[in-house]
């Protein structure tokens, strides 16, 4: 019995010590992407090693997300709790999405993306998905009144909310692009306020998560996306002023409606 206490110990103390460094892994993102122009997508450039589709590297790099929950959750302490089993459905519907259904709907002959960058995502997407599924499966003590609480209700709808907006600027900016005409300025909806509906979207929705889960691992998940996720949206914002100098909106912001 204590050779097993001490073992949970330190299984614990290893997940805290991962989940601080989450946390300090959105600082250190946010700094360099202020500053560097992430290359793939319309931003891709020579210089960062040999490149991939991006279909597959899109499957590759969220994949982490669906085969990790699979050998994690059965193993948590609380895997056979309704509440948990209940609580893993958003993190699932995203990524199941993410990496098999949106690697599918990117058009062929797209820019191709570097294997160093589907790499660090490969590797981030591992240890988040450690530290959220870990928690929902095992250190988090949901009990059935959870799935009533004013904090699991709106984290669920917040998480909809971001989710739909998400999906709906993926497709206008897919529909876009199919249409090979190069680069426009995507119209409509949200892209009315800011260059990064999609981004801000899925801001959104990890953001919805915390509150669903009302814990630390969901609050670092939501500050990484945003650290993430910000400069990047800035990027895109002075980019679409760059290519369309006279003719992009003016009121328009990067990410934030009306704020930034």
């Amino acid at each position: 019995m204590a050779e097993l206490d001490g073992h949970i110990a330190m299984d614990k103390n290893l997940y805290n010590r991962a989940l601080k460094a989450m946390l300090a892994m959105a600082v250190a993102t946010f700094i360099p992407t202020s500053f560097i122009k992430v290359p793939y997508g319309r931003h891709s450039r020579p210089g960062w090693g040999p490149s991939i589709s991006p279909r597959l590297a899109w499957f590759l790099m969220e994949s982490p997300t669906l085969w990790m929950s699979a050998l994690l959750f059965p193993h948590g302490r609380m895997s056979s709790n309704p509440t948990s089993l209940i609580l893993l459905m958003p993190f699932l519907a995203h990524y199941i999405h993410r990496c098999c259904i949106y690697p599918l709907r990117i058009r062929s002959g797209s820019k191709p993306l570097p294997i160093s960058i589907a790499a660090m995502a490969f590797l981030f997407n591992t240890y988040n998905t450690y530290l959220q599924i870990r928690w929902i499966s095992h250190y988090g003590n949901y009990t059935a009144g959870w799935l009533g609480s004013p904090m699991f209700i709106a984290g669920l709808l917040v998480f909809i909310t971001g989710m739909i907006i998400n999906l709906w600027a993926d497709s206008v900016l897919l529909s876009l692009r199919r249409e090979n005409e190069g680069y426009k300025i995507p119209r409509g909806g949200l892209f009315e306020y800011v260059s990064c509906p999609n981004y801000f979207g899925e801001i959104v929705e990890w953001l919805g998560w915390a509150l669903m889960t009302w814990s630390l691992a969901g609050l670092s998940f939501f500050l990484y996306t945003a650290a993430n996720l910000g400069p990047r949206a800035a990027v895109h914002h002075d980019w679409y002023h760059e290519q369309f100098p006279e003719r992009y909106p003016k009121s328009r912001k990067a990410l934030i409606p009306f704020v930034y």
